[in-house]
C-alpha cells in the first residue's frame, strides 16, 4: 500500500559537448526551482566533445547539482576515464559489461535523506555484442533488494523494441526504466501497472541546430558521400530534455512522470 515520502527525481538525457554542458549550467536552477528535486541524475557519455567525459567534467556536473552520472556506449572514448572511474562512486557504466572492467554497474545515490538505487545497462541490437541485460539487471534487482525500495534503470539502447521490452521486464521491480542513446526523446512517457515509469528515450541536452548534437555539415556529408567525415560537437543553439518522475519511496512505485523540454530560444518548457 502506497503511503510514503515521495522522492522527486529528475533524470537528464545524453549531455553533448560544451553546448550540452553550457545548457545544463543555464536550466538546472529553473529546474531547481520548479520541481525542488531531491535527486538528479544525467547521462554524461557525450559530455567531453560528444565522446566520453573528464574528471574536470564530471566534477563540473557534481559541482551545478548533479547526484550521479551514467555512461553507455562511449564510455571509454576519452582515455582520461581510466584514471578516475573507479574512484567516483557517484558516476556508472553499463553493468553488462564483461567481468572485470573498470568502474561499477550500479550504485546507490544519498541526498537530503533520500536514497536512490541508480543502474546503468546498455542493448545489444545494433550496438556491440556485449553481456546479456536482461540477465545482468536481474541480478542487481536482486543485490539492491533490501537496500534501496526505489531504483532507477538507464537502458542505453538503440533499438525501440528492446528498450520497451526491459521496460515489461522490470515492471514492479525498477521504479524507473528510462533510454539513452538516440539523443531523441520519444512520447511514450507511462506508468506501467506494476507501477514503472518508463519513456523509450529521454532525449538530448545540446545543439538542435546540429544532428544529435554534431555539426550537420559533417553528418550531411557522409550520408551524401558515404565517405569518412569527421564528427564535432555543434554549437548552436541548445535543447535541453529531461524526465521527472515522483516515486512512493516505502513502495518504489512511480507516482507521475513528466517530460521535459526546454529551447535556449525559447525558454518553452512542456
Amino acid at each position: 500500500m502506497d503511503g510514503g515520502i515521495i522522492i522527486k527525481v529528475i533524470f537528464i538525457g545524453d549531455i553533448v559537448g560544451s553546448t550540452g554542458r553550457k545548457a545544463i549550467k543555464e536550466t538546472l536552477p529553473r529546474l531547481k526551482s520548479k520541481y525542488t528535486p531531491d535527486i538528479i541524475i544525467a547521462n554524461a557519455e557525450n559530455s567531453a566533445s560528444g565522446r566520453g567525459i573528464t574528471r574536470g567534467i564530471a566534477r563540473q556536473l557534481f559541482e551545478m547539482g548533479v547526484h550521479g552520472i551514467t555512461m553507455g556506449n562511449h564510455t571509454w572514448d576519452n582515455k582520461e576515464i581510466f584514471e578516475f572511474i573507479d574512484d567516483e562512486p557517484r558516476m556508472i557504466r553499463p553493468a553488462n559489461f564483461p567481468p572485470d572492467t573498470p568502474g561499477r554497474g550500479y550504485t546507490i545515490i544519498k541526498a537530503g535523506g533520500k536514497q536512490l538505487g541508480i543502474v546503468n545497462l546498455q542493448g545489444r541490437t545494433f550496438l556491440p555484442a556485449i553481456d546479456c541485460p536482461f540477465r545482468k539487471v536481474d541480478e542487481i534487482m536482486d543485490e539492491l533488494k533490501g537496500k534501496v525500495n526505489c531504483v532507477l534503470v538507464d537502458f542505453h539502447a538503440e533499438a525501440t523494441s528492446e528498450k520497451i521490452a526491459m521496460g515489461w521486464h522490470l515492471d514492479g521491480r525498477a521504479s524507473m526504466v528510462v533510454g539513452t542513446h538516440t539523443h531523441v526523446q520519444s512520447n511514450d512517457d507511462t506508468l506501467l501497472p506494476g507501477g514503472t515509469a518508463y519513456l523509450t528515450d529521454t532525449g538530448m541536452v545540446g545543439s538542435y541546430e546540429g544532428v544529435l548534437g554534431m555539426q550537420r555539415d559533417a553528418v550531411l556529408y557522409k550520408f551524401q558521400t558515404q565517405l569518412p567525415a569527421r564528427f564535432q560537437v555543434c554549437e548552436g543553439k541548445w535543447h535541453f530534455h529531461a524526465v521527472y518522475v515522483d516515486i512512493d519511496d516505502q513502495t518504489g512505485r512511480a507516482k507521475k512522470i513528466e517530460k521535459i523540454r526546454m529551447y535556449e530560444d525559447e525558454w518553452h518548457m512542456e
